[in-house]
């Protein structure tokens, strides 16, 4: 007897009203993947490692989903690739991600990934400066191209030292980092997230003043896609989420487990003699920044109104430049689809005890 194809069941089943009709079950989730593709803001890291868990960890399959996962060369591009259709999600800097909409980009965050940039002011970790007015007659290592540089005056005014009495040294953000090491200058300011793994693997230990100390406050990384999509494909976007803030749940209570998985992943990581620190120590930091209200109290990636439009003002004022607009922030964030991944009593109790040992480097 000849065999029926799927499309003529799914014609009888039409013709019949369902597939139940037909004493037929639906195919499982396994047998219909839907692809979606996903870059992330940088190099394999500990803000983006929850992507590789939530691939591999089978978090994203779960939900229905066979997702890609490439690797960002930047929160500007990796927003403009959202903006253009390139990929179908992504994540990045939130505060890039703001002034990206402000020129007009056609973006939406649908959950955060991390609550703190760790934007800040790095010094060595028995630096005599200790506080923010220590920084006046020191030299302050700085690059005009970092998300941070904007804000230095900002800084300066809210800490209540004087920013013109700070030595100034121009830098290129890739020699940054090591000329504080070789002590050409006192301090840097810098992202914490990307400077202290990059420090502390390799054994010079470092500890940031951050800006949120003084109440300049912005958040990590977010996740990205088109408006359209979240019209058009809501169900997909709720799928992803889900999956994302999964993976972000098991690597903040399974972080041994959930960094080797991102190790397997990543050979050119794993192979280098401070790549598993970089990563443990990038994972740990990233991990410490999503223990906040608004995810103690709403659930993993909600972000509160309130503080976007603050971040969002101060964003407009200080670093988005000419032609910006403020966006409309009841479309550039959204909650519709975070606040289901929770922690237990239990869980949360591993995930602040995970954390301890990292919170040296933001004292």
């Amino acid at each position: 007897m000849e065999q029926l194809s799927r499309r003529h069941l799914l014609k009888a089943a039409a013709a019949c009203g369902s597939i139940g009709s037909l004493g037929l079950s639906a195919p499982a989730i396994g047998q219909g993947l839907t692809k979606v593709t996903f870059t992330t803001s940088w190099i394999p890291e500990g803000p983006n490692l929850f992507a590789y868990v939530a691939r591999d960890k089978g978090f994203w399959k779960k939900n229905g989903l066979d997702v890609s996962v490439a690797r960002g060369s930047g929160s500007g591009a990796a927003a403009q690739a959202i903006g253009a259709g390139a990929f179908m999600f992504g994540m990045g800097a939130t505060p890039t991600v703001i002034i990206q909409a402000a020129k007009g980009l056609p973006i939406t965050c649908i959950g955060q990934l991390n609550y703190d940039a760790l934007m800040g002011i790095g010094v060595p970790s028995n630096s005599p400066i200790t506080k923010p007015k220590d920084l006046e007659g020191k030299k302050l290592g700085a690059s005009v191209s970092s998300g941070e540089y904007p804000f230095l005056p900002l800084y300066a005014q809210k800490a209540g030292f004087d920013f013109s009495k700070v030595q100034l040294v121009q830098l290129d953000s890739k020699v940054r980092d090591r000329s504080l090491t070789e002590k050409l200058v006192d301090a840097v300011a810098a992202f914490g997230s990307s400077t202290i793994p990059s420090l502390a693997s390799t054994g010079s230990d470092v500890r940031f003043l951050l800006f949120k100390a003084v109440g300049v406050e912005f958040y990590g990384q977010s996740l990205i896609t088109q408006p359209s999509r979240i019209k058009n494909e809501p169900d997909v976007c709720a799928a992803f989420v889900n999956g994302a803030m999964e993976a972000i749940r098991f690597i903040m209570t399974e972080p041994d487990e959930a960094l080797d998985i991102f190790l397997k992943a990543n050979d050119e990581v794993s192979m280098t003699a401070s790549g598993k620190e970089y990563a443990r120590i990038g994972l740990g930091l990233t991990n410490l920044t999503n223990l906040v209200p608004e995810v103690l109290q709403n659930g993993l990636g909600w972000a509160d109104p309130v503080k976007v439009k603050a971040q969002s003002e101060l964003i407009l004022q200080y670093a988005a430049g000419q032609g910006a607009k403020m966006p409309d922030l009841a479309q550039l964030f959204t909650n519709q689809f975070v606040g289901k991944i929770k922690f237990s009593e239990a869980e949360l109790a591993k995930a602040r005890k995970g954390v301890e040992p990292f919170r040296k480097y933001v004292a």
